[in-house]
């Protein structure tokens, strides 16, 4: 008898029966995006020069706009398996400049260069394409120095910028672009999207959907890193420790702990690579003690731009943690009022019943409220210590 389908053989199976993949395909739950850019890429008349994609974290925008880059490259619309669609998805297309920013935000110095690059005629494609992923960490002096090449850009060049949210963009610039909402994709589409494209077993797929929220890269990475399911563990655990002020202190330093794990566990290795790379480019002897003048300074500048990014990182994982924290007094909420809708948690449903026999409704929304709070806080630069420990007081449940 033999065992289940492996990976390689679902993926081998899914392409068999629907033909030749385009750049779509991964676009799940947005059939109206799709819709709408596909009508621009065929029709020149529904086309513009500057394009606002939005949607709530995981939606897929950056994926929406790399897929309209490359069907606008491609001579057949967005084959998927041209070199034009090839390229310009894993944004090694020459017409196709992609900014995605691992820093806490986009500087005009920045901006300034891709002034300068959307200024360019194409070289080889239809298309200049500037693809801006995170438009929202814009800083102003930034934005004001796009705003004109946005406003009247080159002939053939067309800007596309993704944020969360239409308010994340500044005026000016937003009230110059198209705007394009995504959606959250439902649980099921995510699911059936790991198991077709990344060969994800139909249960941990199903996991992963539902824990992620629909957010289609933490549940791809849920699903294929056991010790980020570890750790989402940890972080669910921790709504039912939190009993006195010493519990909250904890709380706020576990969850602090989990956030920079999880960054060095990410950034490790790849800063490591970096240096090595730097090096061998400059020239320099990896084992030498003390390296020349030049090759200190531009180390210096790597590790400066490793920090940011790992200080960005981190800001991200705290507050992927406080998310599922929230799921957690959500499921209870949902408990206590009877909907009967379906828990984010269902594998944890042990945890939230405690939680929700421990405290009732109004407790629950205040917790609720208590994390938005800390979220609030910690993206606008206050110490994530002091917001933690703040946010865990409230989440006291009864001794």
């Amino acid at each position: 008898m033999s065992g289940p389908p492996t990976p390689e053989a679902r993926r081998a199976a899914y392409e068999s029966a629907q033909g030749h993949p385009s750049v779509w395909d991964d676009l799940v739950g947005q059939d109206p995006v799709v819709a709408t850019l596909r009508h621009a890429v065929a029709d020149p008349a529904a086309m513009t020069h500057a394009w606002l994609l939005t949607g709530p974290p995981g939606s897929g925008r950056s994926n929406a706009a790399r897929a309209f880059a490359a069907a606008l490259q491609c001579p057949q619309g967005g084959c998927g398996v041209c070199r034009e669609c090839r390229t310009a998805l894993d944004g090694t297309h020459a017409d196709v400049d992609i900014v995605a920013t691992e820093g806490l935000s986009i500087k005009v110095e920045q901006a300034r260069d891709l002034v300068q690059l959307a200024a360019l005629r194409p070289s080889v494609g239809r298309y200049r394409v500037v693809l801006i992923e995170d438009a929202d960490r814009l800083t102003e002096r930034a934005a004001d120095a796009l705003l004109k090449a946005i406003e009247e850009p080159a002939a053939r060049t067309v800007w596309m910028l993704c944020a969360p949210s239409v308010e994340d963009v500044v005026l000016t610039i937003r009230s110059r672009a198209r705007q394009v909402r995504l959606r959250t994709p439902p649980v099921a589409a995510v699911a059936a999207l790991l198991e077709r494209r990344d060969g994800v077993d139909p249960a941990m797929a199903r996991y992963a959907a539902r824990a992620a929220q629909s957010h289609i890269g933490l549940a791809r990475r849920l699903a294929r890193d056991e010790q980020a399911r570890i750790r989402r563990h940890d972080v669910i655990g921790l709504t039912t420790r939190i009993r006195g002020v010493g519990d909250a202190v904890d709380a706020a330093a576990d969850l602090d702990a989990i956030a920079t794990e999880e960054s060095k566990a990410a950034s490790a290795e790849r800063d490591a690579a970096e240096r090595a790379r730097l090096l061998e480019v400059l020239g320099a002897d990896p084992g030498a003690r003390t390296q020349p003048p030049h090759v200190r300074a531009q180390v210096s500048a790597l590790e400066r731009e490793q920090k940011a990014r790992a200080t960005r990182f981190r800001r991200d994982m705290l507050d992927r943690s406080l998310v599922d924290l929230f799921s957690v007094y959500r499921d209870a909420l949902m408990l206590v009022l009877g909907t009967g809708s379906a828990l984010v948690n269902e594998d944890a449903r042990r945890v939230v019943e405690e939680v929700a026999r421990a405290i009732g409704a109004e407790r629950l929304l205040l917790a609720m409220e208590a994390i938005g709070t800390a979220r609030e806080r910690i993206g606008a630069n206050v110490s994530p210590q002091l917001a933690l420990e703040a946010m865990a007081l409230d989440l006291r449940l009864p001794a």
